[in-house]
């Protein structure tokens, strides 16, 4: 039985609280959180008569302007690399069937990778993140876990990548991704490079293993993230240049036509106008994501003060604390997974969030993701001025979220001992 999506199911969980009439602070979906950026509405609306099917691909005009886009951005690529689809999610799905093989996971991973798989019939092979950051394997455990899975019988064929990572919020080293992407060399792998946080990165740009493999590397996007566009389902795929990546480009097509003919027509002219980096739209996400990486910091710093471990954020709304320094005091309050300590923010403080056990974690591990970016306000009004204000984490509707947090992880925590409080905040900023 194919369950509901973890992340949709909890957001759609709080709104059905929420229209109740019960105060969430939700913090369990990774919805951007902010307005839609000047002119996309009007190009949107300007399309409105295009209701004809188009080319499965996408049109001459997005496919270029994607193509100049990835161009831009160190990645020189021609219109017939690119493949739109009616969001990212489904384009993952149709490359793990078009280039087959058992699927190569970091753990803890977004939540579909390994749900897609399984949809596929496939075996997933998890390995876990290094201490720096996720989205990638430890490449030293990379190796052995290719090898034990494939005397068990698998046949690892694609290794998906998450750089910037959901659920924890980083970026992996440029060295471990390349390290990463020698193993795929070596074992044959084809490797599927999620990028769809890529333009949040707070400091700098990620490091692609595009640029490490790029004969076997396809590389996934959309404008959900860095435009707040995730209802629009707008993504699209850069296919690898060579013999390799033009055999893919043409099953990926027959895929897709099989599956959702084409993106739909008003959105084609939406991503060919934005894909073309006009002047508002790249303030607008140069300003989304100045945003999300202050609440984001903020939400750490006070992870911390309640004794969680935890990455410090790099990229996008995502954090994923660790709460394991606590075992003991929340044992005596009957949590012991991951998922009892979500229900006890939920039930007792009104806070929802989302188990490591989503996100491949054994459900023992005492870890969560919060994802701080419906925190911004509740009205476009409130949004825009997130967007814009020096200090969002002082706003009168942000501030008292914030406040509400700490409360509620002191609760939890408050029977550990400044000592060991102190030496895992230290090793929280690791």
């Amino acid at each position: 039985m194919t369950t509901h999506s973890a992340t949709l199911a909890i957001d759609e969980a709080v709104h059905a609280r929420l229209e109740a009439g019960h105060d969430v602070l939700h913090l369990g979906f990774g919805e951007a959180g902010l307005p839609v950026a000047p002119g996309l509405a009007e190009v949107l609306a300007d399309a409105h008569l295009r209701n004809g099917y188009g080319p499965v691909a996408g049109s001459p005009q997005a496919r270029a302007a994607a193509a100049g886009w990835f161009t831009r951005r160190g990645l020189s690529t021609e219109p017939g690399q690119i493949l739109f689809a009616p969001g990212s999610k489904p384009l993952l799905f149709a490359l793990l069937a078009a280039i087959g093989g058992d699927v190569v996971l970091p753990c803890p991973s977004w939540v579909s990778y390994a749900a897609q798989a399984a949809l596929l019939g496939r075996r997933v092979i998890s390995v876990p993140v290094p201490a720096e950051a996720g989205g990638i394997p430890d490449p030293e455990l990379l190796e052995d876990s290719l090898r034990q899975a494939a005397a068990n019988g698998a046949r690892p064929g694609v290794l998906v990548l998450t750089i910037p990572d959901n659920p924890t919020g980083t970026v992996a080293p440029a060295e471990q991704v390349e390290a990463v992407c020698a193993i795929a060399d070596r074992h044959g792998l084809a490797v599927i490079s999620d990028e769809i946080y890529a333009e949040l990165s707070h400091r700098g740009t990620a490091c692609s293993p595009v640029h490490h493999l790029a004969e076997r590397t396809v590389v996934t996007t959309g404008p959900s993230k860095s435009l707040a566009l995730g209802g629009w389902r707008i993504g699209f795929a850069h296919t690898p240049a060579g013999p390799w990546g033009q055999h893919l480009q043409q099953e990926l097509t027959g895929v897709a036509s099989e599956i959702w003919s084409s993106l739909a027509a008003p959105m084609q002219a939406v991503a060919a106008h934005a894909l073309s980096d006009p002047p508002e739209v790249t303030a607008h996400i140069a300003a989304a994501r100045r945003l999300h990486a202050r609440v984001a910091t903020e939400v750490h710093t006070r992870l911390l003060a309640a004794g969680a471990q935890c990455r410090s954020p790099q990229a996008g709304f995502y954090l994923y604390p660790d709460f394991v320094p606590a075992r003991e005091v929340l044992r005596v309050q009957e949590i012991t997974t991951g998922t009892d300590l979500a229900t006890a923010l939920l039930d007792r403080h009104g806070i929802a969030t989302l188990p490591g056990s989503a996100f491949g974690e054994p459900d023992t591990a005492l870890t969560l993701r919060l994802a701080t970016s419906l925190l911004y306000g509740a009205t476009p009004q409130q949004r825009h001025m997130a967007l814009t204000a020096e200090e969002p984490q002082s706003l009168p509707w942000i501030a008292p979220a914030l406040t509400r947090l700490s409360a509620a992880l002191s609760e939890l925590t408050a029977r550990m001992d400044a000592r060991s409080r102190g030496a895992h905040r230290v090793r929280g900023n690791t």
